[in-house]
């Protein structure tokens, strides 16, 4: 799990730089889903082919909380989807690289970050897959506070009814939205039961362990039931820098002075 860790505090670096470059970005956001992502895209869960974007084969993969693409950019541009100098634009005028996914970036399926819409379209994409008698698997991140959104549960009742078993929602349970707590201002729980009450099968782990996340991803991949999978993922918004961590104001905030100076300092990796 090493090169994991190793590869998603790498992450955290590239965010929070071009956070403070572009001076925007969701960072705390970004920061709670990126062991997931490194997970998704590194820990061999995923298939898909650089070279070839668009492989008919591929598995897909729905940024549904798209406020947080800048870690994706950083894994696409990583992986070879697109060129370092390309992604080095990101926030600029004239930049393809948005404050949010679009599908002419390679390597992203859908234009996301209108929250509630990404669960339908991967329903959409997993009964299609079913249909066509494909083995590819649908992924979606959500946010936790984007499940305040009706679409949500639209398509997770459709999702139960259908038996979509290749679908995989991922829900990124850090607890807060733009303003609040999720507890507090709108409360979700019992939020696992609702999905299970749809027909869903849940894991419940924590979004930060790679060997949890591993173990729930190897469980999607192995699964006899027709059920969809939900993978409940509690994790910290902010993670990995201290004064971020669960703190409201990082949902945008832009690191400077000596803030960006601490971030750096604590992100740096030490064996």
């Amino acid at each position: 799990m090493i090169h994991l860790e190793k590869k998603a505090n790498w992450v955290r670096n590239q965010v929070l730089e071009m956070t403070a470059s572009a001076k925007k970005g969701h960072i705390g956001g970004a920061f709670s889903a990126i062991d997931v992502l490194v997970a998704l895209y590194y820990g061999g869960f995923l298939r898909f082919n650089p070279s070839e974007p668009a492989w008919e084969d591929r598995d897909r993969f729905i940024l549904s909380k798209g406020h947080s693409t800048l870690a994706l950019y950083v894994i696409l541009a990583d992986l070879g989807f697109t060129s370092w100098d390309a992604f080095k634009t990101y926030g600029q005028n004239g930049s393809f690289l948005g404050a949010h996914p679009d599908h002419a970036i390679p390597g992203i399926e859908v234009d996301s970050g209108s929250l509630g819409n990404g669960l339908g379209m991967g329903a959409g994409m997993a009964l299609a897959a079913k249909m066509d008698q494909k083995p590819v698997r649908t992924v979606v991140l959500l946010g936790d506070g984007e499940c305040y959104e009706g679409a949500i549960w639209e398509a997770v009742m459709f999702a139960g009814h259908h038996g979509l078993n290749n679908l995989i929602a991922i829900v990124d349970r850090n607890g807060q939205c733009v303003t609040d707590y999720t507890e507090d201002c709108n409360r979700l729980e019992p939020f696992t039961a609702k999905w299970e009450a749809c027909g869903w099968e849940v894991l419940s782990i924590d979004g930060h362990s790679f060997a949890e996340i591993g173990q729930a991803l190897d469980h999607g991949r192995n699964r006899s039931t027709q059920r969809p999978l939900l993978i409940n993922a509690k994790t910290i918004k902010g993670k990995g820098v201290s004064f971020m961590e669960g703190a409201l104001e990082w949902h945008h905030s832009v690191p400077n002075g000596e803030k960006l100076v601490r971030a750096r300092r604590e992100l740096t990796w030490t064996e």
